[in-house]
């Protein structure tokens, strides 16, 4: 049974109040053995990029090292359960991200509720997706697109790191606002999509900032927008999506979770570590550079990105009828 979302938001809050008023022995010591942060995606993507950058210098906060474990699998349900399922104490943490509100609504049948089995920590960053094409397709702006692919709906195609996937339900948010046809090629992640589509196998590609941008600076793929509402300080040249189709608005995020029941002053402590390592300038250069924006902020505030998101793309997969492959 999924739990509420006025509810979760009521216990996110009193989770990061919490460790005002509570200390236990175990949150005054801790942690005091190596913590493993779980990314539930392939070694080499955005996922794991930036739970490396994170842990190195978490590690340093923390007196304890962060080793990064990739668990990918199931569109990261398999990676979640092997924290939904570990012990609340705070030693083994999850790379969450915007796969995990997704999915909610994409699987019919999981075994956690993510929302009711997560604890939110802390937020990391949100970073813009780009509207990308091969440079063959004969467009150089949104609206261009969009009537080049009204007049070739039948050889439109686009690709996505996997079905379900932020990559895969942003072409099905702008198919549905922009009333276009366009056929879903999946692929078994982001490295296989950008493959083809340099090769021009495919023709363009809604892809997270991170992973294309050096191709797009070195004009071997041809950016089109941005799906953030405004601009990014990675490529300021680039409008929104959203300044051609009303109401589009897309992106992806990442934080970090605890499995629930985790005490709630390691989470308060987990949350003001990485808060710390998120304020360092040389950190937030590096997170720009990768075109993201530092998110921060409380467990509360986190909680209320998750339930907002999962709410949102519950809306896009019902209406655009995807399904796990």
């Amino acid at each position: 049974m999924r739990l509420p979302r006025r509810q979760f938001l009521h216990l996110a809050a009193g989770a990061a109040a919490l460790p005002v008023v509570s200390r236990s022995a175990r949150g005054q010591t801790y942690p005091s053995r190596p913590v493993r942060c779980i990314v539930a995606f392939a070694a080499g993507g955005t996922n794991d990029i930036v739970a490396r950058l994170i842990g190195q210098g978490l590690s340093e906060r923390l007196g304890q090292p962060v080793i990064i474990e990739n668990r990918p699998g199931a569109g990261s349900n398999i990676g979640t359960e092997v924290v939904v399922r570990a012990p609340p104490d705070g030693y083994t943490l999850l790379m969450a991200g915007t796969p995990n509100a997704i999915n909610a609504t994409l699987y019919e049948k999981l075994s956690f509720d993510f929302i009711r089995d997560i604890a939110p920590a802390a937020g990391i960053l949100r970073v813009p997706l780009v509207m990308e094409v091969h440079p063959s397709v004969p467009v150089h702006t949104v609206s261009e697109f969009i009537a080049y692919a009204k007049a070739n709906a039948s050889k439109m195609n686009y690709a996505s790191a996997g079905v379900g996937g932020v990559t895969h339900v942003s072409g099905e948010l702008f198919k549905i606002l922009a009333g276009v046809e366009m056929r879903h090629v999946p692929y078994r992640g982001a490295g296989p999509a950008l493959t083809d589509l340099l090769g021009g196998q495919v023709q363009m590609m809604f892809d997270i900032m991170p992973s294309s941008i050096e191709y797009i600076r070195a004009g071997k793929l041809r950016a089109l927008a941005v799906t953030t509402a405004t601009r990014s300080k990675a490529l300021p040249d680039l409008p929104s999506v959203g300044d051609f189709v009303p109401g589009y608005e897309a992106s992806a995020w990442l934080g970090v979770g605890a499995p629930r029941n985790t005490p709630a002053d390691v989470v308060g402590k987990l949350n003001k570590e990485i808060n710390a390592v998120l304020s360092d300038p040389k950190m937030r250069v590096r997170i720009a550079d990768l075109g993201g924006t530092v998110l921060a902020g409380s467990p509360a505030d986190f909680g209320k990105l998750i339930a907002d998101e999962t709410e949102k793309w519950a809306k896009v997969v019902k209406l655009s009828g995807a399904k796990p492959e």
